[in-house]
């Protein structure tokens, strides 16, 4: 496996976030202006890309966002693989705080990986998020 980092929205992350935000869950409002100034990482199993995310610089230090992993590769590790890849580039662009703003679904997950809530939880076109954070 491979991450591979884009500083505009390339087609493979165009595709699976439409696949597992849109298709899959409902979302409409997929993409905004934030994707104009985020980095986008995909990783790759071989030729084809599985999963993406975007990162960007917010208030308080650096957000990632629009974690999506194809159906096929969830349970494999993929989303920790491509998280560990953003906190490796939010430390090279000289960040030390992340912010995530995640599904209360997937809490347990960025949980396990040591992110800890420190906001109310809100809505997302309907769905409860949650705000985690972690220091790198």
């Amino acid at each position: 496996m491979e991450i591979k980092i884009y500083d505009c929205l390339p087609e493979e992350a165009t595709a699976i976030r439409k696949k597992v935000f849109m298709d899959e869950q409902g979302f409409v409002s997929e993409f905004d202006e934030t994707d104009d100034a985020s980095h986008h990482l995909v990783l790759f199993d071989g030729p084809r890309a599985v999963a993406t995310c975007r990162v960007y610089a917010c208030e308080g230090g650096y957000a990632v966002g629009r974690i999506a992993v194809v159906r096929e590769y969830r349970g494999r590790h993929c989303g920790a693989s491509l998280l560990h890849g953003a906190e490796e580039l939010i430390k090279k662009l000289g960040g030390h705080k992340i912010i995530i703003h995640a599904q209360t679904r997937v809490q347990a997950f960025y949980e396990k990986l040591g992110y800890r809530l420190f906001d109310a939880a809100d809505e997302d076109e309907g769905c409860p998020h949650v705000y985690l954070q972690k220091e790198v």
